[in-house]
């Protein structure tokens, strides 16, 4: 065997920490392991799993996109994995630019997993064609450095090959494929009932221009059972410190928000590790609701699901895939979560799961990346690894917090205050030494600078807590 074909591949993977990086629920908020969305962490774990073979070493980037580090990349790395989600969108253009700056550095081969487009349920794309310029530039530096483009599914397709590329294959979301080809899933009993044990998530958005709260209330009132899972890193802040600093954590109609009845009753978690998610959800009858990633890690853990699906980046993943939905504008506000169960069909998911399996394992070959099942030992030493872990619990509400805990946190408060003091104090000592160079880009906002991080990181939280109720 050759020395090439006998050393291990070194696979850099875009994703906000390994699968295998414990951390404390301080620790992964503060820096924000799941770039804003848990959901993101249940494909980038899904993608760790499957690339990892006997041939093959999977490192985390942190999520960082530096294009200053494409030198050492090319140097320690032999390929760039990037699993995205809905990165063609507005909002997410700069971080997009910033990616394609650094991708144009590389020497590497760089693969993309399932990138979606944004749009309405109708799929106009005209909303981003102010953006095409950048999506251009970006799908031209990938397709140079691989031999086709994973995308999640028809819409992003058409909207690609609208734009003249021809390399383009839907392989949906790695997320689906975190156990292989084979895939089951059956119903536990006939119909919900009043004791059935309710899962239901969703956006922000899906609660303030969708209706999804008035659905959400009238769930809350017929199963008292019900628990709602967030995903946003301004839900956890609520959840863990009763405040962000975020506008949009105002919304009163979230139950993540510590007005709403379902925070006060303790009925809502936010996890930090896909595995715990997961694991919790098994004891669960049904999910609903229009967070697709919080729905497909109910349905890895064997749990009924539907999707109400309210754009673009939902629709053509639950099409794909054959995952129960319905397009929240036409449902009912007042619709029982009994008759999205009863009308829930799992045939096309679980009869071509295969299928699309094969589809993107093949693409991985294609792009010369190996996989578990087929390479492997079908990702029993990865499951293994993480049954070993002693992974942090969800992310509760304040109000369900015990004295034990509420004191291991305001321990991390008052460490993380000492650390950021210092900080404040070596900047002043530089500015006075005239060396603020010492501190790089660090020194730019001042000392002023780090101490109003310090009370955003550490003030508020404490000042809610011994603040009296009004």
């Amino acid at each position: 065997m050759t020395d090439e074909l006998s050393r291990q591949k070194r696979i850099l993977l875009r994703s906000g920490k390994s699968p295998f990086d414990v951390a404390s629920l301080e620790q992964s908020l503060d820096r924000d392991v799941f770039a804003t969305n848990a959901g993101n962490l249940i494909f980038s774990d899904a993608a760790h799993k499957l690339l990892t073979t006997p041939r093959a070493e999977v490192f985390s980037n942190g999520i960082r996109t530096d294009p200053a580090a494409a030198d050492r990349m090319n140097e320690e790395f032999d390929v760039f994995v990037v699993p995205l989600a809905n990165a063609f969108r507005p909002t997410f253009e700069r971080p997009l630019k910033r990616m394609t700056q650094l991708i144009k550095k590389l020497r590497i081969p760089v693969v993309v997993l399932g990138v979606g487009a944004q749009a309405d349920l109708k799929y106009d794309a005209s909303r981003l064609k102010a953006m095409e310029p950048t999506v251009r530039e970006f799908v031209t530096e990938v397709l140079n450095r691989s031999a086709s483009i994973g995308v999640r599914g028809e819409f992003t397709e058409q909207y690609l090959k609208d734009m003249g590329f021809r390399d383009v294959e839907v392989i949906g979301c790695p997320s689906m494929f975190m156990n292989g080809e084979a895939f089951t899933l059956e119903k536990n009993s006939e119909s919900l009932t009043a004791g059935s044990r309710i899962s239901v998530n969703g956006s922000h958005s899906a609660v303030r221009s969708h209706g999804l709260d008035a659905i959400i209330r009238q769930a809350h009132k017929r199963y008292p059972n019900l628990r709602f899972i967030g995903q946003n890193l301004l839900e956890a802040e609520l959840l863990h410190w009763r405040e962000t600093s975020n506008p949009i954590g105002a919304q009163t109609s979230m139950p993540t928000h510590p007005s709403h009845p379902m925070y006060r009753e303790g009925k809502v978690r936010l996890y930090v590790d896909p595995a715990t998610w997961i694991e919790e959800l098994r004891a669960f009858d049904f999910s609903f609701g229009s967070r697709i990633h919080g729905n497909i890690a109910a349905l890895l853990a064997g749990v009924p699901s539907t999707v109400l699906c309210s754009d673009s980046r939902t629709l053509e993943l639950c099409r794909y895939f054959g995952i129960p939905h319905r397009k929240i504008s036409e449902t009912p506000k007042n619709i029982d979560p009994a008759e999205l169960y009863e009308a829930a069909d799992f045939g096309e998911l679980v009869n071509g799961h295969k299928e699309r399996f094969l589809r993107f394992t093949g693409f991985m070959e294609k792009n010369g990346l190996e996989n578990t099942f087929h390479h492997g030992d079908r990702g029993k030493a990865f499951d293994a690894q993480m049954s070993k872990l002693a992974l942090p619990p969800a992310v509760r509400p304040w109000t369900d917090t015990d004295p034990e805990t509420l004191s291991s946190r305001f321990s991390w408060l008052q460490s993380r205050l000492d650390e950021l003091t210092e900080e404040n104090n070596e900047l002043r000592r530089a500015q006075l030494t005239g060396r603020p160079e010492r501190f790089g880009t660090r020194a730019r906002g001042g000392a002023g600078a780090t101490y109003r991080r310090a009370r955003r990181v550490v003030g508020r939280p404490v000042r809610k807590f011994l603040r009296p109720e009004q």
